[in-house]
């Protein structure tokens, strides 16, 4: 349309547009066909596509709405473009899936791997870089899951698809708070501070003296150190 030919006032074009009447008709099977592909499509990609989606899964039901879209409002689109493109993303999600299942390589290549980003009740900051998780996120998790201190967690993994794994530590030992520091009411009535000094970052002991503020953490190269906490018994 021409800029002069675009009118605030225009309600019929704004609510109905330039489609003759009868298109909304065609729009009621349009729609049906299209949601019968849509079925069909994620039906033969497996019971994945109705859980935690992966990057495959994601770059699948991306495409398909991309591809399928277009002809609900277009009459000038048909609908067999849609249905060669969903049999194209299939039959590729499918083979991935099945080389993924017998190459241990190319699932890594295409379904990333997981990562360890607490180990022991210790932050692996490495992990948290590469995987580009904030320590703000991972306390938000670790709370979520009613855990208070890195002391009770024995690992924390990022899996592939995104989501967070936990194993409590079956014996917990002392460690940093998981908790805002500006909420010192909930820790007080949480948390013990006991005679052990450690990395106010990462949650790491080193096995050498602490000399006042100054010594730099092992594992994360931060110099703030604090008291670590237990739970209240």
């Amino acid at each position: 349309m021409k800029e002069f030919e675009i009118k605030f006032s225009d309600i019929h074009r704004i609510l109905i547009g330039d489609v003759p009447y009868h298109f909304y008709l065609e729009v009621i099977f349009r729609v049906a066909f299209i949601y019968l592909i849509l079925m069909v499509s994620l039906r033969l990609m497996g019971k994945r596509m109705s859980t935690q989606l992966g990057r495959n899964e994601m770059a699948a039901v991306t495409s398909l709405a991309a591809a399928i879209g277009v002809p609900l409002m277009s009459p000038d689109r048909g609908l067999l473009p849609a249905v060669v493109i969903a049999a194209v993303i299939i039959t590729f999600q499918i083979l991935i899936a099945k080389k993924a299942s017998t190459n241990k390589k190319f699932e890594s290549f295409t379904q990333d791997k997981y990562n360890m980003l607490v180990k022991d009740g210790v932050l692996d900051t490495k992990a948290m870089m590469s995987t580009r998780v904030s320590r703000d996120r991972v306390f938000s998790q670790l709370r979520s899951e009613s855990i208070s201190n890195l002391g009770e967690v024995k690992r924390l993994y990022f899996e592939a698809g995104g989501s967070f794994s936990i194993l409590a530590a079956e014996n917990p030992k002392p460690g940093l708070s998981v908790l805002p520091e500006w909420d010192v009411d909930m820790s007080s009535d949480m948390h013990q501070s006991v005679d052990q000094e450690i990395c106010g970052y990462c949650g790491y002991q080193d096995p050498g003296p602490v000399a006042a503020k100054e010594k730099v953490c092992g594992n994360c190269q931060h110099k703030d150190w604090v008291s670590a906490v237990t739970l209240l018994e």
